[in-house]
């Protein structure tokens, strides 16, 4: 494993005064599941851009299978063996799998005069077969969960002849078996002779799967390390220059006689919500753990109005009727989806635009609109929230992952909503960020406001979390305090099965 696919050298690169990549030095070799870490903002993602073309980077030189290779863009990149898949979502929700998989490579019959389905979909059943993917290839991309659709996405990517595979974060929207599942393809990629770069805040997966980790802060390379050299708190110091730490919850922050701010009963909605029934009380953070499919996320959803429900929701004592996300806003209850960039932002408006989008009635009480307002409401929260941003003016689209969840969070604590729903709030955010979030959502409650949080990290449920609700095909399998919930009894309830 010792011949260099790739070779980055001096690599650098500006946006709008920010200095994003700092001379980066950065190489491959073959076979190697190479690692690449760092904070939101820490340069990753630009890197990886530079190298297939989907902009140019300002100056150095990028050498590939022994050439100097400069990509116009990634279809280039892809044809020349190199190819993507991005922590965003970037598939047509509109066709099925099959189409999705094949887009531009279509089966055709009759000497290409017409698509050949049948065909198609006998191709990509064979591919998925062959990935241990359980996915129809003829369903709609729609119908599949974010975890699902991103399994489609590797598929697709692997399904060229790639000599270089570029990961980011492809395990945060998957489970547990699906991530196994995807170390086992990527073994067996590398042990063929590809090269992957593997971007993920999953520090132990990262120990687990990769050969050797690049640390990048502040975009400047930090170094480079054998995994089997480098413990996980040595590879923290190095992506944020300080030490961690991340002590479990070992009893409830909430006073026995805190009021209830939420009550739910007999919600259902669908298949994945029967008969959901819980309380939410002031100062609370009530963790809603359970695998994927469990109806967590579809119960978020169906009390925040996105999807037609029934039952009865209370709040502060009084019965509200919520039959669109307007409603639900209104009764004061803010909702961070898992999927920021369909549901959260409107990604080609600028960081103040979304970030005071739902508060604009407050914050402009007269027809005329009051900049000064806007400008300070979300000012306060980049400044509290560490928002990585040239200014308030700069595109959401242009801002990292991480830094694109802080701004769907701005948004809710502008709005000053008394209940918030973060589903999965720390999803794609590395560590340092991690314990800002955390450290805010425990500010949050001491100030009396009420969280529900959704996580599919059952290390963060159990960190955070005063109660834990545990979810089952689409029901509540039991209701954990903090003081007696441990990896092994919440695994218990989400397998409960009826």
């Amino acid at each position: 494993m010792n011949n260099v696919v790739l070779s980055m050298k001096a690599i650098d690169k500006r946006f709008s005064g920010v200095h994003a990549l700092k001379q980066v030095d950065f190489d491959l070799y073959e076979g190697e599941i190479h690692a690449l870490v760092g904070e939101n903002g820490a340069g990753k993602s630009t890197l990886m851009k530079a190298l297939t073309g989907i902009f140019p980077k300002d100056s150095g030189e990028i050498h590939y299978m022994g050439r100097l290779f400069n990509p116009r863009g990634p279809k280039q990149a892809l044809n020349a063996g190199i190819a993507i898949v991005h922590q965003e979502l970037n598939m047509m929700d509109h066709l099925t799998v099959a189409q999705n998989l094949f887009i531009g490579r279509e089966s055709t019959k009759l000497n290409g005069l017409f698509l050949d389905e049948k065909q198609q979909n006998n191709r990509a059943r064979q591919l998925l077969a062959k990935l241990h993917m359980d996915i129809d290839p003829e369903l709609k991309l729609a119908k599949l969960t974010v975890g699902k659709q991103q399994m489609v996405e590797i598929a697709k990517a692997v399904s060229y002849n790639l000599k270089v595979l570029i990961l980011d974060e492809p395990t945060a929207a998957l489970t547990d078996r699906e991530i196994e599942d995807l170390f086992t393809i990527m073994r067996d990629l590398a042990s063929k002779g590809v090269s992957m770069i593997y971007i993920s805040h999953r520090l132990d997966e990262i120990g687990e799967i990769s050969n050797r980790v690049t640390v990048l802060r502040d975009g400047e390379l930090v170094g480079t390390r054998k995994t089997s050299e480098l413990s996980k708190e040595e590879m923290i110091n190095m992506m944020v220059g300080r030490v961690i730490y991340e002590q479990p919850k070992s009893h409830s922050n909430v006073p026995p006689d805190a009021p209830v701010v939420l009550k739910v009963a007999n919600l259902n909605a669908g298949n994945l919500v029967q008969d959901v029934s819980f309380e939410l009380h002031k100062g609370e953070i009530l963790g809603f753990a359970g695998l994927m499919g469990a109806g967590r996320t579809e119960t978020a959803r169906a009390l925040y109005g996105a999807d037609k429900a029934t039952g009865i929701i209370e709040i502060q004592g009084h019965r509200i009727y919520i039959d669109s996300p307007m409603d639900a806003v209104k009764n004061g209850i803010g909702y961070l989806s898992e999927d920021r960039k369909r549901f959260g932002l409107a990604i080609r408006l600028p960081v103040m635009d979304n970030a005071v989008m739902a508060s604009y009635e407050e914050l402009t009480p007269t027809f005329l609109l009051h900049t000064r307002n806007l400008v300070k409401a979300t000012g306060e929260y980049v400044q509290k929230l560490k928002i990585k941003t040239p200014s308030l003016h700069q595109y959401v689209k242009n801002l990292s992952g991480g830094n694109q969840q802080k701004v769907v969070i701005a948004k809710w604590l502008i709005k000053n909503s008394s209940v918030l729903i973060f589903d999965e709030p720390t999803r794609g955010i590395d560590v340092g960020a991690k314990s800002e979030i955390y450290s805010l959502m425990n500010e949050l409650v001491k100030e009396g406001k009420s969280i529900i949080m959704i996580s599919s990290e059952l290390g963060e449920v159990l960190r955070m979390s005063d109660r834990i609700v545990v979810m089952c095909e689409g029901r509540i399998t039991g209701i954990l305090d903090i003081a007696e919930a441990t990896q092994e009894k919440i695994m218990g309830l989400a397998t409960l099965s009826r």
